[in-house]
């Protein structure tokens, strides 16, 4: 393994460990906002911050899931649950820092998923899947857990998409045998678009109107129009 790669390697580890202390904590904020016990915080956090990477792992079946065989997963996760028990996270630079950590870790965690499952020999389309999966997965099983309709489903800015786009970028530049570069592009894209989504409100849409031909619409109109003209029970003048 060359310097580049193993430096890339080493940021997207400490990204990942970053993202699974950020969304420990805020598993730990909804626990507070839910008003849980410190039972209740510790497995919020743990299931926000590992539940992604614990699905992806069971669904592989290419062993133990990295959560359970490496501590620093684990530990990082019951960390944050200590830290939004005890820390209230009302200022606004706090929320901004866990709100970066978070889509620098939507892009690097769909980065991870897609790359493991095109090492356990699945096809593309799989990989993209279980990149979506690994990123998302945390926080619908924390919402879930909660009795909400999980985030990602809509009424929410981009965030599954921005996992989809990092999955399909990482696939991509795989196939191309760039597995380095795939990983810093899809976790530098889907933490822009994840950030620019958030400040500017983009959202997907949940109904798509097709207008009616005109045509249709002018006939109904006239029919309208008929009907009010001749109401039943009037009398037409002698």
């Amino acid at each position: 393994m060359d310097a580049t790669a193993e430096t890339v390697n080493q940021i997207i580890r400490f990204v990942d460990l970053a993202g699974v202390l950020a969304n420990a904590i805020l598993g730990g904020i909804a626990a507070r906002s839910a008003r849980l016990d410190l039972v209740g915080f510790v497995i919020l956090a743990v299931m926000s911050g590992l539940g992604g990477g614990l699905i992806r792992d069971t669904l592989l079946q290419q062993g133990p899931p990295v959560a359970l065989t490496d501590p620093a997963y684990l530990g990082l996760a019951i960390t944050g649950a200590m830290i939004a028990f005890f820390v209230p996270f009302r200022g606004t630079w706090s929320l901004r820092s866990l709100i970066l950590l978070d889509a620098l870790a939507v892009g690097c965690w769909a980065a991870v998923g897609a790359q493991k499952t095109l090492d356990a020999g699945l096809g593309w389309l799989p990989a993209i899947v279980m990149g979506i999966i690994t990123a998302v997965g945390g926080g619908a099983v924390r919402d879930v857990m909660l009795l909400r309709i999980p985030r990602i489903f809509g009424g929410n800015t981009l965030y599954a998409t921005s996992a989809l786009v990092s999955s399909v970028e990482m696939v991509v530049l795989s196939k191309l045998g760039l597995p380095s570069l795939g990983s810093a592009v899809a976790m530098a894209t889907g933490a822009v678009l994840s950030l620019l989504a958030r400040r500017y409100g983009w959202t997907l849409p949940t109904e798509i109107r097709i207008p009616r031909p005109r045509l249709i619409s002018d006939f109904r109109k006239r029919r309208r129009t008929a009907r009010d003209e001749h109401e039943p029970g009037e009398v037409p003048d002698s």
